[in-house]
């Protein structure tokens, strides 16, 4: 028999969240952001469900647009990291993808291959200061594109602190694009955190990731797209001052029932969890009780009698929901969401 150790994806979750989100996003295209396997959630499977929604799909790399053109995907993607060398333009041509340069030596390329695109994506430094071009160098940027036939062109540029709309680097980001902005015809700044906080209104086009799986982004109307869930395979009871799991961090305060959990680091469960990480069940949260190990963790039970071999628990879904866990980890809910290994079964299913 399989372990219960599982992760399940809801689409029927996934295309909701989509729906709430173009309704705010308005007049706005919509991108659904897909990289990194849609944020950990299987991306062929999440761009399929979400085709009818969406305008198109952004992944980071040129290999993730490929691996969808092969699954199917037909609307646009746009290739967010544009092409790592000469010979990625062949590919994405071939592909028909939207290739986003931030460098000279992308523009060279794109000069040098004579490659035809329906659309290239300017990236904008405005202050995030690791991928664009110089907002006085964007117009010339523009120039060259126009000369070698590239017809359309969206500026883009990307938030250091979105969920932070009123700090002082969004408020000097938020300016520089208003001046580089002003005579472009088609635009994208929000992401998920810059649209919920409506950081520009007047762009062209919203490019939406975290919020899309249900991440709260301050947003209580999203669902949850990923549970991460199994049973408690053991239970053995401790006296006050035994310790559990390695190093003896966690210590008995009380006469304690401990379960352990078959799930751990190598399925992509935090090693740097603390003890009172919750755990969710379906009488309420128990904490971490512990270190992780690969394998194995261990909750305390105490106050939860009615818990058994067997009985199901949520490492984070709806309850606890993953940014409570991520913050229990140092951590953001992003990480975790695409630290999920492959040894952990996933299953997608419609509610």
């Amino acid at each position: 028999m399989s372990r219960p150790t599982r992760v399940t994806i809801d689409l029927k979750a996934l295309t909701d969240n989509a729906q709430a989100l173009r309704k705010q996003a308005g007049n706005r295209k919509f991108m659904a952001v897909v990289k990194a396997d849609a944020y950990g959630h299987g991306a062929t499977e999440c761009a399929d469900a979400l085709s009818e929604h969406v305008d198109a799909f952004a992944v980071a790399i040129t290999e993730e647009a490929l691996a969808l053109r092969s699954a199917g995907i037909e609307q646009p993607i746009l290739v967010l990291q544009g092409p790592h060398s000469a010979d990625d333009l062949e590919a994405a041509v071939h592909a028909s993808l939207w290739p986003a340069i931030s460098n000279h030596d992308q523009l060279d390329w794109l000069k040098q291959s004579n490659a035809r695109f329906e659309a290239v994506w300017i990236k904008c430094d405005t202050g995030m200061h690791r991928l664009g071009f110089s907002p006085d160098s964007v117009a010339t940027v523009r120039q060259t594109l126009a000369s070698i036939g590239i017809r359309k062109t969206v500026l883009m540029s990307h938030l250091a602190d979105a969920e932070h709309l009123e700090s002082t680097v969004t408020q000097r980001q938020k300016r520089a694009w208003a001046t580089v902005t002003q005579d472009t015809k088609e635009t994208s700044l929000s992401n998920s955190a810059g649209l919920l906080g409506r950081a520009a209104d007047n762009e062209t086009w919203v490019r939406l990731g975290y919020a899309l799986y249900g991440g709260s982004v301050s947003e209580k109307t999203l669902k949850p797209v990923m549970t991460f869930g199994s049973q408690i395979a053991s239970i053995r009871c401790i006296e006050p001052g035994e310790t559990v799991g390695y190093s003896g961090r966690w210590v008995a305060k009380r006469a304690s029932r401990i379960a352990t959990i078959p799930v751990g680091y190598a399925d992509g469960y935090p090693r740097s969890a603390r003890d009172g990480t919750p755990i969710g069940s379906s009488f309420g949260l128990v904490p971490l009780a512990g270190k992780v190990s690969m394998d194995m963790i261990t909750a305390d039970i105490t106050d939860q009698p009615q818990l058994n071999v067997g009985s199901p628990v949520t490492l984070w879904g709806a309850t606890p929901c993953i940014d409570q866990v991520a913050r229990h980890c140092d951590t953001i809910g992003y990480e975790l969401l695409t630290r999920i290994t492959q040894r952990v079964p996933k299953l997608f299913y419609r509610t």
